[in-house]
């Protein structure tokens, strides 16, 4: 039976020749990503450097939704106001229209000299109201005929024009800017049938007086 002497530990075997050291185990190196781990976790700039970043394309998805809603905004301001604008027309155009016939018996009135006194001081106040809300009167004689804003009611031939022509205009035309209420009712005349207009007569007879003068 042996006796341990107390106060001395057992060493392991230690071969002759090697050092203190080599009989310590060696720590296992550590790998590739362990080392990258220690370094980012070293280096404070990296975490600062993706938070940034994440920042930024927060900052720059936030501006386009910023645009696009400030863009729609700005259609639907301007939607609204031509709807605004178009109601308001089409309601001033019916009022208008309602007052033509008031308008025509004014005018028929001038023509025969009625137009006296408080009725003619009404009349002109009328006419100077729908002036201002933009209503326009239209339609001479002797202008070309125009199917856009005339409405022939009556037709001839007349030898003295050279194209459809308006020859008396039986009801004024009436128009809102480009919008037309009512178009001009009028009397139209076409050139006759085979007769030469009287310009061409003219302009055929002057030309046969400096063909018929010779020079001596």
């Amino acid at each position: 039976m042996t006796e341990e002497t107390p106060g001395f530990e057992e060493k392991p075997d230690v071969p002759s020749g090697a050092t203190p050291d080599d009989a310590e185990p060696k720590a296992a190196a550590p790998s590739e990503e362990e080392a990258a781990a220690s370094a980012g976790d070293t280096d404070p700039t990296v975490g600062l450097t993706a938070q940034l970043d994440q920042a930024r394309m927060a900052l720059s998805e936030r501006t386009a939704d910023l645009q696009r809603l400030q863009a729609e905004y700005q259609n639907y301001r301007r939607r609204v106001e031509r709807d605004r604008v178009t109601v308001k027309e089409v309601a001033v155009a019916n009022l208008l229209s309602e007052l033509l016939p008031v308008l025509d018996d004014v005018g028929r009135a001038r023509e025969h000299g009625e137009l006296v006194g408080g009725f003619k001081s009404v009349a002109e106040s009328l006419e100077t109201v729908v002036a201002k809300l933009g209503l326009q009167q239209f339609g001479k004689e002797g202008e070309p005929f125009d199917p856009t804003i005339h409405e022939a009611l009556m037709h001839s031939y007349a030898p003295d024009v050279t194209e459809t022509t308006c020859v008396a205009i039986l009801q004024p035309g009436y128009r809102i800017g480009e919008r037309t209420i009512r178009p001009a009712r009028v009397a139209v005349a076409e050139p006759q049938p085979g007769a030469t207009p009287a310009a061409a007569k003219e302009e055929k007879t002057d030309d046969e007086e400096s063909g018929g003068t010779e020079e001596v």
